[in-house]
């Protein structure tokens, strides 16, 4: 994982790069709990003060529990076993704060075309949120169901820039 200098500086170009429709109601958030045994923490995306997705270290216990059993059950290499788990986690936005500025940094690293074509749901809803963005790309997302597909944890957020910013913006999301 590339590495950041400061929570700060990341969450700063994390909201400069919003779309100015939601920049002033859209707030990143991480904590990191230091006192606590390896430095857990959790992330959240809010939007006007609600939180719509949440990322906590909980989470990677669960995600350890279930590469453990399939682990033992199926006799396959932790790898695969992330591997075969990642679409299930991904449906349930079962991710943990290490997840998130994991994925906040793989977004910084891609063209918004790739980002939006992510199978990672925390990077398309970084990139749907991106000012880069425009009006053309949400009407082709709009007509192709592009975000259908979606989980609805990440389908959300496609609605909500669709419904402030893009064509038809008065019509159903």
């Amino acid at each position: 994982m590339e590495h950041y200098r400061s929570w700060s500086d990341l969450n700063r170009r994390l909201r400069d790069g919003l779309c100015p429709e939601l920049r002033d109601r859209t707030a990143f958030f991480l904590t990191r709990y230091h006192a606590v045994h390896n430095a857990y923490g959790r992330a959240a995306i809010r939007v006007d003060g609600r939180e719509l997705a949440a990322f906590s270290w909980t989470e990677t216990y669960r995600q350890d529990r279930e590469l453990s059993d399939l682990y033992q059950a199926e006799d396959v290499s932790w790898e695969e076993a992330e591997e075969r788990l990642r679409p299930q986690w991904n449906e349930r936005g079962v991710y943990s704060e290490t997840d998130f500025l994991r994925a906040a940094l793989e977004f910084r690293s891609l063209s918004i075309q790739d980002a939006l074509r992510s199978e990672n749901g925390v990077v398309r809803i970084l990139a749907i949120l991106d000012r880069r963005v425009g009006k053309r790309t949400l009407a082709r997302l709009r007509a192709e169901g592009a975000y259908d597909a979606c989980p609805e944890w990440v389908r959300q957020f496609y609605r909500l820039r669709l419904s402030c910013c893009g064509p038809a913006a008065d019509g159903p999301a």
